[in-house]
């Protein structure tokens, strides 16, 4: 009932995704990540958020997506309603989709990243998601909502879409996390419009102030 990217950017160290679906609350359901791990997209018909957090456990341990999403997938007898992908920090990828999951479905791996779906339009949106994050020069976190963006014209979730989210994590800067949880007519425009405010004015001045992975004790100068 989603589509999401996961993706690195190899020159800042960040990390993030995004998704989207036709149901209520999907950043809350679909995204998690770690700076000394990687990310997850943990979706389908019966989603599991253990997955999303086991997977992220098992790469921070030192084991590679791919494996990671083979370990924690085959042990779950429910996985054939279940789809994950994830991604490491030397930007290897893993995926897994549940035969019993509705069409169109699947994943697609690209340079840096990985998007999946399910309950998809047509299977076109995969390849529309990763060329406009491959094509585009904007920054990170506009990339990953262009994305957004892309599905929703190649047809998207095919009941339409009622939320929508965005996780970024960056060695330098606070953690972004934006969801709008429940939208009933477009709920990627109104995220796009809540990160606009979240990245600039008081908030993001705000935001300077509060610790990070590269300065964990960090406060007002």
């Amino acid at each position: 009932m989603t589509f999401s990217i996961l993706a690195r950017d190899p020159d800042t160290g960040a990390i993030g995704g995004a998704a989207a679906t036709g149901s209520l609350c999907v950043g809350g359901w679909v995204l998690r990540g770690d700076l000394r791990a990687g990310m997850s997209a943990s979706q389908g018909a019966s989603p599991s958020t253990f997955w999303g957090e086991d997977v992220l456990i098992e790469m921070r341990r030192g084991t590679g997506a791919t494996q990671a999403v083979k370990q924690i997938t085959s042990a779950d007898s429910g996985r054939d309603y279940r789809q994950l992908t994830a991604l490491d920090l030397s930007g290897q990828t893993g995926a897994f989709t549940g035969d019993l999951n509705e069409p169109g479905k699947g994943s697609l791996v690209f340079g840096n990243g990985i998007v999946s779906g399910n309950m998809l339009a047509n299977i076109n949106v995969l390849d529309a998601m990763a060329l406009s994050f491959e094509q585009s020069d904007k920054p990170f976190d506009q990339r990953l909502l262009n994305t957004l963006h892309a599905a929703v014209k190649e047809g998207g979730d095919y009941r339409g879409l009622l939320s929508a989210a965005l996780l970024v994590l960056h060695p330098n800067n606070p953690p972004l996390t934006l969801r709008i949880d429940y939208h009933p007519n477009d709920p990627v425009t109104a995220l796009i419009e809540l990160h606009k405010k979240a990245t600039t004015g008081d908030y993001a001045n705000w935001a300077k102030q509060v610790p990070i992975l590269n300065d964990k004790e960090r406060t007002l100068d």
